[in-house]
């Protein structure tokens, strides 16, 4: 059985609640069950946000995720806000150098410097939700490429597309080198 109870997490603006909502639309064009929610502070950009995907081979009966299987913490505050509620062995994915002196054994543990490769390999940083989606899905295979292309490409314009199969590749290799 595929169960997927992943949380991204980050501040506003760096866009994990639409890496979420095409995570999401990627599992359903694979043929999966999917849900998708997200919770942001007040502020929007700059304030704290999460948002949640479920995706399973089963029916889901509760859209909310409390107990993630995988987190992806774009940010300190994310990372502080949201580390306690993964469960042990699940898959943690650090932007970068979050948390490295604590005390992480009990969890899959993946650092990957996501904003600096959509800055220096993509040239825009506002790429790096895209990046972590090819960091999370080359970890995991929670969806299959093809559809993850497809969900990209309904939801981004044709001018970005390009730019955005490229940061997804970028991730995807960034995982293969690790």
């Amino acid at each position: 059985m595929k169960k997927w109870k992943i949380r991204l997490s980050g501040t506003g603006g760096q866009g994990v609640i639409k890496a979420a909502v095409i995570l999401a639309e990627g599992a359903l064009i694979d043929g999966s069950n999917a849900t998708q929610s997200q919770v942001y502070g007040p502020e929007s950009r700059g304030g704290s946000t999460r948002a949640e995907v479920n995706i399973s081979d089963k029916q889901i009966l509760f859209p909310k995720v409390e107990s993630p299987n995988m987190l992806l913490c774009m940010s300190v505050e994310a990372y502080e806000k949201y580390l306690k509620d993964l469960i042990p062995g699940g898959i943690l994915i650090l932007d970068g150098d979050l948390g490295l002196n604590d005390d992480l054994s009990q969890y899959k543990v993946y650092r990957v410097p996501i904003t600096v490769l959509a800055r220096e390999k993509v040239g825009n940083e506002l790429a790096a939700n895209v990046v972590a989606l090819g960091v999370l899905n080359g970890i995991a295979k929670t969806v299959s490429d093809d559809a993850m292309i497809e969900s990209l490409q309904r939801n981004f314009k044709a001018k970005i597309f390009d730019l955005n199969v490229k940061a997804y590749q970028i991730g995807l290799n960034a995982v293969k080198e690790m």
